[in-house]
């Protein structure tokens, strides 16, 4: 039984001697060669221009809304519109009952007519007493009666001309037309309506201003004082987009600044107006908002995704003609979009790694690779037998 295990014992040493001799090379080296190259990604650092900006969350709303309703009491006769159409300003929208209207137009031409025929009396009175008066021939008190009664039917003249004036003025009301260029919403009152005179608690319909249009955002109080500086430079511009429909206006111009900040959000609001012709922004629409105040001219970027956080700040690998890494530390400036504004650390045309930086090392050999064969890598061949 000894013996049998001494020689399973010896024949398993033979076999492991004879595995590490036969992984040995004639030369008599190590079987361990280099470490193949590292896969990465890799882009190159630029110099752009690049635009400052404050995105913020912003609601479309009408440039000028109106809610129309009646000077008047009276009936809804015809509405003359549908609802959703564009009306131009001046454009007949809803016309009342002009009847009554028309009564007081004709009462109040009448009282003028007479007031007219009693002034022209007077008148005529004056200024044939005016001659008995030089005589002597009537009493001073009753030439001044007279000319008193002259001034006064002059007066009622000029107050019947207002009463008509008046009267033409509210039979004009019943044509109630378009006070601005709009496009009309929900009809609230129908033909046969009785409407009161300028009702706080009820309208005909809204017209909305949407060519052109504004949108009303709030930015950072920190950002005002950039915000003020561009805006009295004329280098402030505005860009809309809403992701939903994927509508992208960048024709905005900042046409308002509020006077004060929101103690509570510490935000202040803007406005900025935009053409609109093909109505494309809609009143109450949410868009993403970008205000531009300034250019960052020659700025050196790299692709976010190059720039890594560590204990001691942001960092890079940066790859060498040898195709070796390097970890670099850099200053950031600001992020736009996928890209990294650095002022230290890099300068253009360097090489970094924009993926795989958690295999290396400084000092490992990289070899760039495109995404697709990143995600596919080519397989290996297997060399025949002799």
């Amino acid at each position: 039984m000894k013996r049998t295990s001494i020689r399973i014992l010896l024949a398993s040493s033979l076999t492991v001697a004879g595995l590490a001799l036969s992984g040995c090379n004639r030369s008599g080296n190590a079987p361990m060669g280099a470490p193949p190259p590292v896969p990465v990604q890799t882009a190159v650092a630029r110099q752009r221009d690049v635009p400052r900006l404050i995105e913020s969350v912003g609601a479309v709303q009408a440039l000028r809304t109106v809610a129309v309703k009646s000077q008047v009491d009276g009936m809804i006769a015809q509405i003359h519109f549908k609802e959703g159409d564009e009306v131009k300003k001046g454009a007949l929208l809803v016309t009342l009952d002009q009847r009554p209207f028309e009564n007081s137009l004709r009462i109040a031409r009448a009282d003028l007519a007479n007031a007219v025929a009693e002034a022209a009396k007077a008148v005529a009175d004056v200024e044939r007493y005016q001659r008995l008066d030089q005589q002597d021939a009537i009493s001073k008190e009753q030439f001044a009666q007279l000319n008193t009664k002259a001034e006064t039917s002059k007066a009622l003249v000029q107050a019947k001309e207002a009463a008509r004036a008046n009267a033409e003025l509210l039979l004009g009301y019943t044509e109630i037309r378009a006070p601005i260029d709009g496009r009309t919403g929900q009809l609230i009152l129908h033909e046969g309506a009785l409407v009161k005179a300028n009702d706080v608690n009820q309208s005909i319909v809204t017209l909305n201003q949407l060519a052109p249009i504004t949108a009303a955002f709030a930015v950072p109080e920190s950002s005002l004082t950039e915000i003020r500086a561009a805006l009295a430079a004329g280098r402030a511009k505005v860009s809309v987009s809403d992701r939903t429909s994927g509508v992208v206006r960048t024709d905005g111009k900042l046409s308002f600044v509020d006077n004060a900040v929101d103690p509570t959000t510490g935000t202040i609001v803007l406005k900025a107006v935009f053409e609109n012709l093909d109505h494309q922004l809609w009143p109450g629409q949410y868009v993403q908002v970008q205000t531009q105040i300034g250019v960052d001219a020659g700025a050196l970027v790299v692709p976010a995704a190059a720039v890594q956080t560590s204990q001691i700040g942001a960092m890079v690998y940066l790859v060498g003609a040898d195709q070796k890494v390097q970890l670099q530390p850099v200053k950031v400036l600001r992020s736009f979009g996928d890209e990294i504004l650095l002022s230290e650390g890099v300068r253009p045309g360097d090489t970094v790694v924009t993926d795989g930086q958690l295999r290396l090392v400084p000092g490992a050999k990289v070899e760039a690779k495109t995404l697709a064969a990143a995600v596919n890598p080519p397989k290996p061949t297997i060399a025949p037998k002799p």
